[in-house]
């Protein structure tokens, strides 16, 4: 329980649902005690007088009497009615506070777990896969749900019952107590061990599920692969494979479960049977009524699904530590990404790297060493270099994604550590190398950097972007669903939207991680035109592997091997006839070939 101890802050805030819900309880075990002492009175009540009745056989007083007789019954008959009515409006309550509860817990759960996870750095997503993420999120949080509604509400129920029920049955007759309970401890335990291999399997089968629908979907989305390389027979045999994995799983947890229900209708007939048994004895000798073996198979029936749901609820608890305990190893994860003055300041976008060496934590690749430069605000700055080199390196470094390893990195010659976060990025607009799209409208994606969307300024973005007259050709406009990750537009239109993005909010530092990859020299020579007077209020990096796309930097710098070989502007770098010259000569051969 050490690790659940994390939701007693939930629990405590959500106080009164607790006491309210467990006072309910009370009053619906109540309701269930008393009927069974109902049941008693008016079964020895008939007993009693049955022989009463007939010693007024062939008379007028008989009739009377059983007049007299029957409205007794039919007395106890209502009032067990209407406890029965009482319990069922109070259990409803019992699931409106209890059950309530947990659904506003989970809600509070997730919404700190996402929460927690847009503050982490990005070291910890390329430690942590997607799917894990979203598992601790969803699945595990659903099962401490478990814990915190149904585990509790059954334990809380159980352990009133228990309270308020034993001490009765022992007033009445502590031997019959004795007997009629003897089975129940062991079809707790019995429900407990069964129970665990069903959750084993359970997850075997969620296991195979996921398996099963992954190849699915792999199969679907490369069909065309499929289908040109003639792979459909053994795609087919593959899925067969998992299906009969999933179905032998199924089978397994199937035969479980038929030995689940039997083995509870055995320890619990084996309660009754002993409780008639002793019960009987105790009549023959005076001790106790008819009534009170009435009372006492009730007593023991209202007992057994408790006790059968303290072997479920165990499980459930076991299976709620486990979860949390893998919920609590992030929500311990501390971003070391952090303000040091939480300075909110308009930024004027002077940048300047001073002797930054940087080596990636979680792999230990050390990407750049001793790197040094200056951009002045409105100036840009190209970097080219081959893959590897370090150039995005250098953009994650300059919107603080990751701090430095050595050395520092300054904006407005103040430390980028003492700059508030949010208010710093807010001022950054990054047009990422691998470029992700909302599966919304184009519309939507384009302000979605903007605090109150402005139609003048996304048309006027998509316009510097080269994107307008694409997006305008759709049917539906600016107003198109791109679909998930932007599959319905080519390559090029997804980073031309992506770039429309980050120039839409006019950031004073703007960064191109290689964004013009994905389009062709004509369009590269249209954005890169409207780019020149976007780049005029900002100040700019442009990463590229393209010497056409960096040779509009007012300076540009070559990276090999996270190191800086050469630096100058476009020309000064070709007089220098070094790499950047061969790179310039292999480019321009090559797209003479192309346009050849």
């Amino acid at each position: 329980m050490k690790e659940l101890a994390y939701l007693n802050k939930y629990l405590l805030k959500y106080k009164w649902h607790l006491i309210w819900g467990f006072v309910f309880i009370l009053i619906s075990n109540a309701f269930q005690i008393l009927p069974a002492q109902l049941v008693r009175y008016s079964i020895d009540l008939v007993i009693d007088n049955v022989r009463v009745y007939r010693s007024f056989d062939n008379s007028g007083a008989q009739q009377d009497f059983f007049t007299v007789f029957s409205r007794g019954i039919l007395f106890y008959a209502v009032l067990i009615l209407l406890m029965a009515l009482l319990r069922g409006i109070f259990l409803y309550f019992v699931r409106q506070t209890l059950i309530v509860m947990s659904r506003l817990i989970e809600y509070d759960l997730k919404n700190e777990i996402f929460l927690h996870y847009q503050s982490l750095p990005l070291s910890f997503y390329r430690r942590n896969s997607t799917g894990d993420l979203m598992n601790r999120i969803s699945e595990d949080v659903g099962r401490v749900r478990m814990y915190l509604g149904p585990s509790i509400m059954y334990g809380l129920t159980l352990i009133s019952l228990f309270a308020m029920l034993v001490p009765v049955m022992f007033y009445i007759s502590p031997k019959l107590t004795f007997y009629s309970l003897l089975p129940l401890p062991f079809l707790s335990i019995a429900v407990f061990y069964v129970n665990n291999i069903i959750e084993h399997r359970s997850d075997e089968i969620q296991k195979s599920q996921s398996r099963l629908s992954t190849f699915v979907q792999e199969a679907f989305s490369g069909i065309r692969v499929l289908k040109s390389f003639t792979r459909e027979n053994e795609s087919v045999a593959g899925f067969t494979r998992e299906s009969n994995e999933y179905k032998h799983q199924s089978i397994k947890l199937t035969k479980v479960e038929a030995l689940f229900y039997p083995l509870v209708m055995a320890l619990v007939g084996l309660s009754t049977v002993l409780t008639v048994y002793v019960c009987s004895t105790e009549v023959i000798n005076g001790r106790l009524t008819i009534g009170n073996m009435a009372e006492f198979i009730i007593y023991v029936n209202l007992l057994t699904w408790p006790v059968t749901l303290l072997g479920w609820t165990s499980s459930q608890v076991k299976r709620a530590e486990a979860s949390q305990k893998r919920i609590n190893e992030f929500l311990k994860e501390k971003t070391n990404i952090v303000s040091d003055k939480k300075l909110e300041t308009e930024i004027t976008g002077k940048i300047e790297f001073i002797n930054v060496g940087f080596k990636y934590p979680d792999t230990g690749v050390v990407a750049l060493k001793n790197i040094s430069f200056t951009i002045n605000p409105g100036e840009s700055l190209g970097i080219i270099g081959t893959t590897g080199s370090g150039k995005s390196t250098v953009t994650n470094l300059a919107s603080r994604l990751y701090d430095v390893t050595s050395g520092e990195v300054r904006i407005d010659d103040r430390p980028i550590r003492e700059y508030e976060l949010s208010k710093l990025r807010s001022q950054i607009g990054v047009v990422p190398q691998d470029v992700f799209l909302f599966s919304d409208t184009i519309y939507n994606n384009i302000s979605f950097g903007l605090d109150q969307p402005d139609e003048t300024k996304i048309f006027q973005a998509a316009k510097d972007a080269d994107v307008y007259e694409n997006v305008k050709a759709f049917p539906q406009g600016f107003g198109t669903r791109i679909g998930e990750r932007g599959i319905t537009l080519s390559g090029g239109q997804k980073q031309r939207v992506s770039i429309a993005r980050a120039v839409v909010r006019k950031p004073k530092i703007l960064i191109l991680d290689d964004a013009l990859s994905a389009v062709d020299t004509n369009t590269e020579n249209n954005i890169l035109n409207s780019l020149r007077k976007i780049m005029q209020g900002s100040t700019t990096i442009i990463i590229s592997h393209r010497v056409s796309s960096a040779k509009l930097a007012s300076k540009i710098i070559v990276l090999d091997d996270g190191e800086i070989v050469e630096q100058g502007t476009h020309e000064s770098l070709l007089e220098q006839n070094g790499v950047y010259k061969e790179l310039f000569d292999k480019q321009m051969q090559m797209d003479e070939v192309t346009s050849s």
